[in-house]
């Protein structure tokens, strides 16, 4: 996977916590991630389309979710509660629209609605043929992952577009 669009996240997960929720985020080294699965139990989730293809998702403990959900929105939220999943859906759409604008030379981009899956267990269908790469973040209220699976989509001559689904 091309490291320009993998450091824009890191970039972006940085300066949207800072600066939205004025919680500092280090990030550690980022490695393929593996696993079917997503990091965690609360995952907002990205497809992009376009010049770049794939998906991205923000993954969350659930226990960590909720303390940046409450400093995110002033309030604690269950996270059954509809506000919930959409402040979730909100972090993941300013990190990747940020990271959008980051990416090399003007990519034409488009980023999909946020869906936001809560749930230990739950799947999110990746894109076969696109790696994923985990980049662990840490934070005051508890670390948290980036997944992030995109591709220049000139490498993807013949194939499907990369988006992904999820289901709990």
């Amino acid at each position: 996977m091309d490291p320009n669009l993998i450091t824009p996240f890191v970039s972006s997960v940085q300066n949207v916590f800072s600066t939205m929720l004025q919680l500092p985020v280090t990030t550690g080294e980022p490695h393929l991630h593996q696993e079917s699965g997503p990091s965690h139990d609360v995952s907002g989730i990205i497809a992009m389309s376009g010049e770049v293809i794939g998906s991205v998702v923000l993954s969350f403990p659930e226990e960590v979710a909720v303390a940046i959900v409450a400093n995110f929105c002033g309030e604690n939220l269950d996270p059954k509660d509809s506000d919930f999943a959409d402040a979730v859906g909100e972090l993941v759409n300013m990190v990747s629209g940020g990271a959008k604008a980051l990416f090399p030379s003007n990519k034409a981009v488009s980023i999909s609605t946020p869906n936001v899956v809560v749930g230990a267990g739950h799947h999110i269908a990746r894109a076969k043929d696109i790696p994923c790469v985990a980049i662990p973040c840490q934070s005051d209220c508890g670390d948290f992952t980036i997944e992030v699976g995109l591709r220049d989509n000139h490498e993807a001559a013949g194939a499907g577009a990369g988006n992904a689904a999820a289901s709990a």
